[in-house]
């Protein structure tokens, strides 16, 4: 087996060679797969660490039959009475959750398939220096593993437990980038993102691209392709052209009694995020 962790959980041991088939990387304001242009279209797949390999595994063909090539799963997924996160209340990998994940990795890899790796302060990660220990323990971890990005904090501007400071989360992204200098990563941001915030995840994050959360209402998608083309304009008058990643669009039953999103609304964001020139949209799903 090709499982990085094997080199985290047993230091004295030489590392197995794991040889990627699935590099992610960025041109310009666009993501590449193997050194292509690449639209990645995901899914989001938060707990699958729950589920057995061969479920995982059928999910993943399935997915790329459709022509998914990214699923956004969860590093810190406490939900339902159900704690599958990978790392534990310190940022300490925890098992037998980051084996799975190493192998929804390898399998991902394999079909030519992105995985998100999403961490979010609050469960299990209490504190800054917890949230800090996790990157740095994943980054060393998953190094071989090159179809891999970090959201460093989900909706990190959110004022609850979620909230990560721009000076930690440079801390954060610095942490990664120490270790795995090609590590891509980001931080979501719920809503769309102001000029001046915009700023600082170019200036003081240092983030690889952008990840907003755009609005859940019914004007949403009428929005979509402007606001992406307003993203691109300022991120070029900021010196600093990255993708533009819509990772965590609307989704049914979010809002039913003002927004209930149909088929013709998913279709219709996603094709405006592409033509305004997204670097990718994500189908956005709920527990329902």
């Amino acid at each position: 087996m090709h499982i990085a962790f094997l080199a985290a959980a047993l230091p004295a041991l030489s590392p197995v060679p794991y040889s990627p088939k699935t590099v992610l990387g960025i041109s310009g304001t666009q993501f590449t797969l193997n050194g292509e242009p690449q639209f990645l279209l995901g899914c989001s797949y938060y707990g699958a660490v729950t589920a057995p390999d061969a479920w995982i595994r059928q999910d993943l063909r399935q997915l790329r039959r459709w022509g998914f090539n990214w699923v956004r799963v969860w590093a810190t997924w406490i939900a339902y009475d159900l704690d599958v996160s990978v790392v534990d209340s310190r940022g300490r990998l925890r098992q037998p959750y980051f084996l799975r994940l190493c192998r929804l990795i390898e399998y991902a890899d394999s079909l030519g398939m992105v995985v998100d790796l999403t961490l979010s302060r609050g469960r299990p990660l209490g504190s800054f220096q917890a949230h800090l220990k996790a990157v740095q323990e994943l980054a060393s971890a998953l190094r071989p593993y090159r179809n891999v990005y970090f959201d460093l904090g989900n909706e990190r501007n959110v004022r609850d437990a979620r909230y990560v400071s721009f000076q930690e989360l440079a801390r954060l992204r610095d942490a990664v980038k120490k270790i795995d200098p090609e590590r891509l990563v980001t931080a979501s941001h719920a809503g769309d993102i102001p000029e001046a915030e915009l700023a600082r995840y170019v200036n003081v994050a240092r983030v690889d691209f952008i990840a907003p959360h755009r609005p859940r209402n019914k004007s949403s998608v009428a929005e979509t392709e402007a606001k992406t083309r307003w993203y691109l304009d300022k991120l070029h008058q900021l010196g600093r052209p990255m993708p533009v990643h819509y990772q965590e669009p609307f989704r049914r039953n979010f809002n039913p009694w003002t927004f209930q999103p149909n088929l013709s609304d998913f279709l219709a964001d996603a094709l405006a995020a592409l033509r305004g020139g997204a670097a990718g949209w994500c189908f956005h799903i709920g527990d329902n």
